[in-house]
């Protein structure tokens, strides 16, 4: 797999590789041509350096004999951030540096599959990040996103669409869904907006009142 950099605007979302499943080879070069900046969690580095990735940050909690150091010379000039804070996940941390540094946007990839408390985990822990760093996490079937309280996209007919709500969303109202939502609420665990889809080509409009209210736009 060749490199990234293409792009060099900090305006452009970076890119995480965390440590769940693999998605597409084709999926991931898209997104490495258009980041600025591409982090690699340390329980990843070493799948990711059979890709022939550049990498521009390696970072991590460095547990289990990890050994940071072999992959300077490796991928010279790389950045190496140790973040021992147990109280976060390697992912959120992170989302932490980028907001340090100032970037506005991110793509994650290999957040989601193998341990299912992980994929929960990852997906939800994206709310606390509201208003300071967009982030969106994908893989081969999904694009997950939080949504702000009024959003606008063109989709196709019968593009699946998911509205899942993390914790009680209040006050939720749809166009252009097979299934509208008309001042309703969803809760985790009792109602959700799984498996609803695009109903003619155009814009998809929702809006919602209160609570974290995720996106999920889906490929079966």
């Amino acid at each position: 797999m060749s490199s990234h950099h293409i792009v060099r605007d900090d305006q452009e979302p970076a890119l995480i590789i965390a440590n769940g499943a693999s998605c597409n080879p084709e999926l991931l070069g898209q997104l490495l041509e258009w980041s600025p900046l591409v982090i690699v969690l340390d329980s990843a580095m070493e799948r990711v350096m059979k890709l022939d990735i550049k990498v521009d940050v390696l970072l991590g909690d460095f547990d289990r004999n990890f050994d940071p150091e072999y992959y300077r010379e490796k991928q010279y000039p790389i950045e190496i951030v140790h973040t021992p804070n147990q109280d976060k996940t390697d992912l959120e941390k992170a989302f932490d540096y980028l907001i340090e540094r100032k970037m506005p946007a991110v793509n994650v990839v290999w957040a989601t599959g193998k341990r299912t408390d992980h994929t929960i985990t990852n997906l939800t822990n994206i709310v606390r990040y509201r208003d300071l760093l967009k982030i969106v996490i994908l893989d081969d079937h999904s694009k997950v996103f939080l949504l702000q309280r009024r959003f606008e996209k063109w989709y196709t007919a019968k593009t699946p669409i998911s509205l899942i709500p993390i914790g009680l969303v209040s006050g939720i109202t749809s166009t252009n869904l097979y299934y509208p939502l008309e001042k309703d609420d969803l809760m985790i665990g009792y109602k959700t907006g799984s498996s609803n889809h695009v109903t003619t080509d155009g814009i998809v409009t929702i809006t919602h009142d209160d609570g974290d209210l995720l996106m999920m736009e889906c490929a079966d």
